[in-house]
């Protein structure tokens, strides 16, 4: 069994670190999350589904059991799932409409703006890759559309209370909603599409794609951070062979500022949010220690807090340091002379 004594990452942290209850650290057992999920591996491979599916076949789907009584037992958080959900996809059409990818651009960027109903605050398209697919599945379906809904940042920063959690599963389950109706549309129009919300695992890694997409970069934290939303949304997903134009991700210095930010990694309860990146199936990024992190996660009615304080999350503020750190990007990009230059041009009011 995994201990549940740990030991503070950094010693500049200023609160103590939170220790998990013993009934939870037994129900976790002896695998890891993190060797699940690949850290430290070398070679690139499709993801372990690690949680939200299936209990009976995931390692700590005892802890997945525990933290889904504990929501159906409190009346308000019970109100905001979908048990009794039978939604039925729109049978494909036999005829086509034929439309160029452009035009199919033009009316997902409709239906995302709500003229359909479904309003969602972020759309982009990505070619999926393999590896994006957890392990066992996976789609011939050459593009995914991927949606954001923005969350109230003021009920997200109640985490970890009950309402924050509420929060949460309404914009997944709106997410969901909206997710459905495009894959109704494009299925109405003759072409397959498979619509996918959270919190449950669809067939693949949402993050990834999304990131592909151009819906932001990944933040320390392990959530993807938005010019806009910054951190406050959630994610679903629509999987279709309708004729669309993939997207590229937008870079615009969320990851530089990551590096020098420590505001998450110091108010993570369970100290769970590395201070540097890691190697994780191949690939160097942030990741979040699961071992360290689900068993707060499923005491805290889900947690939300490392997102809830990320200065990106902040209603306004993701504009305002888009532009700061693209400026310093640009500075950093510039040449040696153009860089003398500039810091010799004389400010405005001083000539």
């Amino acid at each position: 069994m995994m201990s549940s004594q740990r030991t503070p990452r950094s010693m500049h942290r200023r609160t103590p670190v939170w220790q998990p209850p013993t009934d939870v650290v037994e129900l976790m057992g002896d695998v890891s999350g993190n060797a699940l999920n690949g850290w430290d591996e070398t070679v690139d491979r499709p993801p372990t589904l690690v949680m939200w599916a299936n209990p009976k076949q995931l390692a700590h789907g005892p802890v997945q059991e525990r933290m889904t009584r504990q929501f159906l037992e409190h009346p308000d958080l019970r109100s905001v799932l979908r048990p009794d959900d039978r939604h039925e996809p729109v049978t494909v059409a036999t005829q086509k409409l034929e439309r160029s990818p452009e035009q199919w651009m033009d009316d997902i960027t409709t239906f995302a703006s709500g003229l359909d109903g479904h309003e969602v605050e972020l759309i982009g398209v990505a070619r999926p890759e393999p590896n994006w697919f957890f392990d066992g599945r996976s789609s011939s379906l050459p593009f995914v559309v991927m949606l954001g809904v923005a969350m109230d940042h003021e009920q997200l920063a109640t985490a970890p209370e009950h309402t924050s959690a509420m929060e949460v599963h309404r914009q997944y389950n709106r997410g969901t909603a909206a997710a459905r109706a495009l894959a109704d549309l494009i299925r109405g129009r003759g072409y397959v599409a498979e619509g996918h919300g959270g919190p449950g695992a669809g067939p693949l890694q949402m993050v990834p794609a999304a990131i592909a997409a151009g819906l932001g970069e990944l933040g320390k934290h392990g959530s993807i951070i938005n010019r806009q939303l910054g951190s406050s949304f959630r994610l679903a997903a629509v999987l279709t062979d309708a004729p669309l134009l993939a997207g590229s991700p937008d870079v615009f210095g969320a990851d530089d500022f990551c590096v020098g930010c420590r505001i998450c990694t110091d108010a993570c309860p369970p100290d769970a949010i590395a201070p540097e990146r890691r190697l994780v199936r191949g690939t160097t990024k942030w990741a979040v220690d699961f071992d360290r992190c689900l068993p707060y996660f499923a005491v805290s009615h889900g947690c939300g807090i490392c997102i809830a304080v990320c200065p990106w999350s902040t209603s306004g503020e993701a504009p305002r340091l888009a532009q700061t750190m693209q400026r310093k990007m640009s500075r950093r990009a510039a040449s040696p002379a153009e860089q003398s230059r500039a810091e010799l041009a004389p400010r405005p009011g001083t000539e």
